[in-house]
């Protein structure tokens, strides 16, 4: 999905009719009567050639309190604050109401892109509302009927050279991964800048308080938050300066059991969290220390491991445990045993709440990165796997014995190191990861994710494979009659 679309404005003007067009099938609930959509609701959207995420809102009601309407109008300015683009829509048969007027404003203020259409416009009936229109200072209004499709053409035109925008911006801000080094060359430096900040994802299951640590870190409350869980429902960045390192931080929505996801909004978010994993460099697997280490957070950590991606386990709300000794220890043991392929990742006890810890998890990042662009030069390697193989020689399977004969290391970000060997298939599992577990013991990379490939050398034979000599084929030539 390239991009986000919100569609917002007053109850009742056919928001959910248009999400309805967009997605191709009934998501939404429609009346006539106003106020049915009281949530958010997103979709994969389809227009023409594009694909992108829509979110139907509730109607904008011009309510500010706790009631209802309130709650409503904020989780609709949510929405406004995490869509890259906001389809503002009014009636075109009703015109422009007050209520319009003020909504119009909140925009200009809040929304980047905001695209003014003018639903309900077929027919002469709107000609007025849709003069009108152009009151709002949101430019030419985009005449619509989200019920009979009216205006998708023009509407994908508008959307085009946005699209394009924001495309360029995801390439931008992915991070560079699967890095390939020179075999005698020093790494090339990664230190965070403005322009290249170091690119952190914050995930966890709901209500962890990832949101609470990231207003923490920003140092103002940036975030929505309380004790409600799954408040956030899409992954948010942020650009800080963290104790003198650039950053960006993404938040994320909380990931629950896949059994207990039964909203389509909740998987939409969950596939956005797994996606904010993906344009991180460090991922901070959040826990809570009431109940830390539920299987939830060890996909969320496996799955961090298998992107690629530097791991730092932060256990939140240390401040309201009471053993802490006892705790720690029995929280290292189940780490260790519960993830044996982040071994060595850094365990960090932090209160989100009152900020105790932060300044040890910012040291705990900054080092899982240096760890993630780790170069080690080909001769040190070489060195050390002839101790690694007189301390315990590879097996022999069938009879065969399987020679290592060279290593280096082909890239970074995270470290990936290729062995020459004979029989690379018949070498087991368990040797390829008591070379591992090597690897981050000698060259200290712990908890960072290594890639090892062993490949083969071929045959030596330098004649297999090729045609009969020539002296077989002069043979067959003289055999032949002679011509006369």
């Amino acid at each position: 999905m390239s991009f986000t679309l919100a569609i917002v404005g007053r109850p009742n003007v056919g928001k959910s009719t248009l999400f309805n067009r967009l997605v191709g099938k009934k998501l939404a609930l429609v009346d006539d009567q106003p106020g049915v959509t009281r949530d958010l609701r997103e979709g994969e959207a389809r227009l023409g050639d594009l694909r992108f995420t829509v979110i139907d809102t509730a109607g904008l009601e011009d309510a500010t309190d706790n009631s209802l309407q309130g709650r409503m109008r904020r989780l609709t300015e949510r929405a406004v604050d995490m869509a890259d683009i906001c389809l503002f829509m009014i009636d075109a048969r009703t015109g422009v109401t007050p209520t319009d007027e003020i909504f119009a404003e909140i925009l200009r203020k809040r929304a980047d892109h905001v695209i003014l259409g003018a639903n309900k416009a077929e027919g002469a009936a709107a000609d007025a509302g849709v003069l009108e229109a152009w009151n709002l200072g949101l430019g030419e209004p985009l005449r619509l009927s989200a019920e009979h499709g009216e205006g998708m053409g023009e509407l994908l035109a508008m959307l085009m050279p946005l699209a394009e925008a924001f495309k360029d911006r995801a390439e931008q801000d992915a991070p560079e991964t699967e890095v390939a080094v020179d075999e005698d060359g020093e790494a090339a430096p990664h230190a965070p800048t403005k322009a290249k900040p170091l690119q952190i994802a914050v995930v966890g299951r709901p209500n962890a308080g990832k949101s609470t640590l990231i207003n923490k870190i920003i140092g103002e409350d940036r975030l929505l938050t309380g004790p409600e869980a799954g408040i956030t429902r899409d992954s948010i960045s942020v650009q800080t300066d963290w104790s003198g390192t650039p950053v960006r931080i993404f938040d994320t929505a909380g990931m629950r059991k896949r059994a207990k996801v039964q909203e389509k909004l909740e998987k939409l978010s969950v596939s956005d969290g797994l996606r904010a994993v993906k344009f991180a460099e460090v991922v901070v697997v959040l826990l809570d220390a009431a109940i830390p280490f539920e299987q939830q957070d060890l996909r969320i950590a496996d799955l961090a491991e298998r992107e690629g991606r530097a791991v730092v386990v932060a256990v939140n709300k240390w401040d309201i445990e009471d053993e802490k000794q006892e705790k720690l220890r029995d929280l290292k043991e189940a780490f260790t045993r519960l993830l044996p392929q982040l071994r060595g990742a850094p365990l960090i006890t932090v209160s989100a709440k009152t900020g105790r810890g932060l300044e040890r998890l910012h040291d705990a990042i900054i080092r899982a990165h240096d760890v993630w662009n780790r170069r080690v030069t080909t001769a040190q390697l070489n060195r050390w796997l002839v101790g690694m193989l007189e301390q315990h020689p590879p097996p022999a399977p069938q009879g065969k014995r399987i020679k290592l004969r060279y290593m280096t290391q082909a890239k970074t970000r995270p470290p990936g190191f290729v062995v020459m060997c004979s029989h690379p298939d018949k070498l087991p599992e368990s040797y390829t990861r008591y070379l591992v577990n090597g690897l981050r013991e000698d060259f200290d990379m712990p908890g960072t994710p290594i890639r090892l490939h062993m490949r083969g050398q071929g045959d030596k034979n330098p004649y297999k494979g090729k045609k009969k000599s020539t002296p077989s084929r002069l043979r067959k030539h003289l055999d032949k009659p002679v011509k006369r």
